[in-house]
């Protein structure tokens, strides 16, 4: 009885607890892949557009009650999102980007008003093709020497692509894979030198290589995406000896005089290295062709004369000279050989001299009878004359000195070495009785002291050059260094003079023959040219060289990516489209990138022997006449991008007009207020059609009284010494005249006409009042202006009290 009694009240109070108690809401969890519910797993792309709706919270409470939805972030992370509270609709409202929070952490929460449930999510951000590759390390430039084997290793180019995935992955490509002697490996980026081709310094110092990476693509933005990079690889070619060595300023000839010394220098060979980047040291020598009369300089080249010109047995002597390249290691490398032509020149040295029947003899004796007959020879003389000279310098003449018309010499002229004959010219002149003795001289004018000749060299020109006093053969001083470039011509004087003085001059011109060492050089303003549809960009190298083909210049493009783009005219340096490229649109279809950006590779080369050859990189960026149309103002800086001067020569001619005009403005202005003269005021009286009454003509007057007091005053400028209207200073103009009295009004005496006054004159917009100036003596005209004028207004407001 007592457990059944007790029984009910148990029961009474359990349902009581039920009653009062209320459930919290709940997230419904729908799983990987829903859009509502709790947001468990839940990815959303990266590329995920701002403003869109991307998921729902949906969730419940137990007793039906009505829910709110809510989310939150850490107070030091972005609030990626935003929540509807009403129907748990959530909005993207920052842009995501997985590269940089591949995760969003976020406190989503639902209440029914009294219970709050907050759950910790963890949104994940899903990759999007949306990142390019990076080429990382730049720039790249390599040093190779030009005899590195064909498929050797260069240099390893990497980029990066921060996507994951396909679009992560990178693989690397050549844009030009037809005109390069390179290749790289499509995985590891290896810069490979191709099979079969090789490097030249001498050729090519540099190439420019493109190299292209790209990722494997993926979907952004619902779209199948690949994006790629570019880098240029830039090899520098380095020599090494592979070039034989040359002569410079063949062909080479060279003269020995029969005066000259033993040991005196002949002429001097030159010879370079072929291979200029590193340059061997050079060893001259003679191989054959000296006889053992010349010997050569190893290290400078000359060669000299061993004996003396009377000891030599040819009168051409054909020399060959051995240039031979001397490594580092000391071994003898490439070498050179080169002909050199010595001529044995005889001078005009030797005097004739008579011989007799025992030899060299300066006096001959003959005794013979008076009167001998004419034409007879003197046969009790043997003279022979020889010269040793050879050529034209052995051809002498002979003439007898003395009593004239007696005898005559034959031969007169002689070459080399004669028989002297004496034959007698006038029989009469021989008289024992007249004189018992006749002496003369056999003689040649050219010899003996009469015959040396002294030579020297004068005048601006003549301090590189030395000139040998007896032999007139000129040298260039030891010291001297011949440019052609810098002075190609020289000129000065040599006199030559005999013993007693005589002299003569005469000019001697030295021209200097170019030898090519110099390379083309590329301007300052050539690594950027901007280019216009239809109009072609001109590069321009200049060749420092003195003489022609030497300092000529022909271009070309070596090499551009892709092909069969551009055309160049190979004198002028003119860069332009390939006729059948008309628009931007044909541009963009061929570049990788799409852009209008493109990187040649050009050269310049001159023609001389051996040629030299410069390379460069040219960026030229392309656009149209549309586009600079847009802008008039981008079209001018786009047009004088690659001449600034051009740019300041326009803005200073607009300045100039400013000021021109700013002049003439000026001067128009002073010249129209010199004579814009103040005139007498005048009054017109006229008469209305109709009268008016009173009371309308007192209110009239009132109003005209006014405005005209407010709106009309005559401007008295101040004294101008100049006598003209422009004012100086700020100064105010004078006060004008206090306006009339209003008129007294009369009675009304019928049709009476009402005029009305009309002034002429200046409007000046109303000044304060102020005290009047004393006028300034000797402005006369002025004073009376303004006494003319108050006398008119005074006559005007009688008139009007006429007409009341």
């Amino acid at each position: 009885m007592r457990r059944g009694r007790w029984a009910a009240p148990a029961l009474e109070l359990l349902f009581l607890c039920l009653a009062q108690a209320n459930f919290a809401p709940y997230f419904f969890d729908n799983g990987v892949g829903s859009t509502n519910g709790n947001m468990a797993l839940f990815s959303l792309p990266e590329d995920t557009p701002v403003g869109s709706h991307v998921y729902t919270l949906n969730g419940t409470d137990p007793e039906g009650d009505p829910v709110s939805y809510h989310i939150s972030f850490d107070p030091s992370a972005r609030s990626v999102f935003s929540v509807d509270p009403n129907f748990g609709n959530i909005t993207l409202i920052e842009e995501l980007d997985r590269e940089r929070e591949d995760e969003i952490e976020a406190i989503i929460s639902i209440s029914d008003g009294l219970n709050l449930v907050a759950e910790k999510v963890v949104i994940l951000v899903t990759d999007a093709n949306d990142e390019a590759p990076r080429f990382t390390e730049e720039p790249y430039v390599v040093q190779v020497p030009e005899d590195t084997p064909a498929g050797s290793s260069i240099l390893k180019v990497h980029a990066v692509d921060k996507d994951t995935g396909s679009g992560g992955s990178v693989t690397y490509f050549l844009q030009n894979t037809h005109a390069t002697k390179f290749a790289v490996d499509r995985h590891s980026g290896v810069l490979r030198l191709q099979a079969g081709a090789t490097l030249d310094y001498e050729k090519a110092r540099a190439h420019f290589v493109t190299v292209v990476a790209k990722d494997g693509g993926g979907r952004l933005r619902g779209a199948d995406v690949v994006f790629s990079a570019t880098t240029t690889v830039t090899v520098n070619v380095e020599d090494v000896q592979d070039v034989a060595p040359v002569f410079v300023g063949t062909p080479y000839y060279g003269y020995v005089y029969e005066d000259t010394l033993p040991g005196s220098e002949v002429l001097t060979v030159v010879a370079i290295d072929g291979d200029r980047g590193r340059p061997n040291r050079l060893v001259y020598s003679l191989v054959n062709g000296s006889d053992g009369a010349f010997e050569i300089n190893e290290t400078s080249g000359v060669i000299f004369v061993t004996q003396s010109p009377a000891q030599l047995r040819r009168e051409v002597y054909e020399l060959h000279v051995q240039v031979t390249e001397v490594s580092l290691a000391g071994s003898p490398a490439a070498q050179a050989m080169v002909s050199v032509t010595v001529r044995i020149v005889d001078l005009n040295n030797h005097p004739p001299t008579f011989y007799g029947e025992n030899g060299p003899q300066n006096r001959f004796e003959l005794s013979m009878y008076e009167h001998p007959p004419q034409g007879e020879i003197l046969r009790g003389l043997k003279i022979t004359v020889n010269d040793s000279d050879q050529g034209a310098n052995a051809k002498f003449n002979l003439r007898l000195v003395g009593p004239g018309g007696i005898f005559r010499v034959v031969p007169q002229t002689v070459l080399n070495e004669a028989q002297v004959t004496i034959i007698v010219e006038n029989s009469a002149a021989i008289d024992f009785e007249k004189s018992k003795v006749l002496t003369f001289k056999a003689v040649d004018p050219d010899t003996g002291p009469w015959g040396e000749v002294k030579y020297a060299i004068y005048g601006s020109g003549a301090d590189l050059f030395l000139i040998h006093p007896s032999t007139g053969i000129i040298y260039t001083q030891p010291w001297a260094s011949l440019d052609a470039e810098a002075t190609a011509r020289y000129n000065f004087y040599v006199k030559a003079e005999d013993m007693e003085g005589r002299s003569s001059l005469a000019e001697v011109f030295v021209t200097l023959l170019d030898v090519n060492d110099h390379y083309p050089q590329f301007g300052k303003n050539f690594q950027e040219k901007t280019m216009v549809l239809g109009t072609p960009v001109k590069i321009e190298a200049t060749d420092q060289d003195a003489e022609e083909p030497n300092n000529l210049v022909d271009y070309s493009i070596t090499h551009v990516e892709p092909v069969n783009v551009f055309d160049i005219d190979a004198h002028t340096g003119e860069i332009w489209l390939k006729n059948s490229i008309r628009s931007l649109d044909a541009l963009h279809n061929i570049t990788p990138n799409g852009d209008c950006t493109w990187s040649l590779e050009v050269q310049a080369k001159d023609r001389g022997s051996p040629s030299f050859s410069t390379t460069a990189l040219l960026k030229i960026d392309i656009t149209d006449t549309e586009t600079l149309s847009r802008s008039p103002m981008a079209a001018f800086l786009m047009q004088t991008k690659d001449n600034p001067m051009k740019a300041v020569g326009v803005l200073a001619g607009i300045m100039a007009v400013i000021v021109a005009i700013t002049v003439l403005i000026s001067t128009a202005t002073f010249w129209r207020n010199k004579s814009n003269k103040v005139l007498p005021v005048r009054r017109v009286l006229r008469k209305r059609p109709s009268p008016a009454p009173r009371s309308v003509r007192i209110e009239w007057l009132k109003f005209r009284r006014t405005k005209t007091a407010a709106k009309f005053a005559l401007k008295e400028d101040a004294p101008n010494e100049n006598c003209n209207n422009n004012s100086l200073g700020s100064s105010l103009p004078p006060e004008a005249p206090a306006p009339p009295p209003p008129p007294s009004i009369a009675p009304s005496t019928g049709a009476a006409h009402w005029t009305v006054p009309t002034v002429s004159g200046s409007l000046t917009p109303q000044q304060p009042r102020r005290s009047p100036k004393p006028q300034a003596a000797g402005s006369p005209s002025q004073s009376a202006l303004v006494s003319e004028l108050r006398q008119k207004f005074e006559k005007k407001n009688i008139d009007k009290k006429t007409y009341f």
